[in-house]
């Protein structure tokens, strides 16, 4: 009758070890979330203004298309017009893309390249504004490529603004 009155050396066991695997385990999260908390960075704070010369940049003549790639993915384009109206050459050019719904809502953000669209084999080409830059007064055509766009899209024509630019 000794053993049920008095704990016996397993259950002593027992209860130490899972002592030391409650400890354990929070030794681990608590590390975790230190590292958490050291690893986070802030967000990048933006102005929200895009650089001066965005606006010497103008867009005109947006045309949408669609076209099924090798691997039978509709991949979305926007072609259009770029206009350099400003005194120097742009060797590089971010436009943000917004893609609405029938509400007015915002459905899709993007930023893509503005990227020149090349015709000179069987295939127009789009290249990156540095391979062709936009010298001073010129007016180049443009491509925009997405591989997907929201099922709520209204499918008017996206806004466009030029969010980011490099100069020569």
């Amino acid at each position: 009758m000794g053993g049920l009155i008095r704990p016996t050396a397993t259950t002593e066991e027992r209860d130490s070890s899972r002592r030391i695997i409650a400890i354990a385990v929070a030794i681990v999260m608590a590390v975790a979330v230190i590292v958490a908390l050291l690893l986070r960075t802030e967000p990048k704070a933006s102005s929200g203004a895009p650089p001066p010369y965005a606006a010497k940049l103008q867009i005109s003549d947006l045309k949408m298309s669609a076209a099924e790639n090798f691997v039978g993915a509709t991949v979305s384009y926007v072609d259009g017009t770029v206009t350099n109206t400003g005194d120097k050459t742009v060797i590089h050019a971010v436009v943000e893309v917004v893609f609405k719904d029938d509400m007015g809502q915002v459905v899709q953000r993007e930023t893509v390249p503005l990227r020149a669209l090349k015709t000179g084999g069987p295939y127009p080409e789009a290249v990156d504004l540095s391979v062709s830059a936009l010298a001073s007064g010129q007016s180049q055509a443009f491509r925009l490529t997405f591989e997907s766009i929201s099922a709520q899209w209204n499918r008017q024509y996206p806004e466009t603004k030029v969010i980011n630019v490099s100069l020569k």
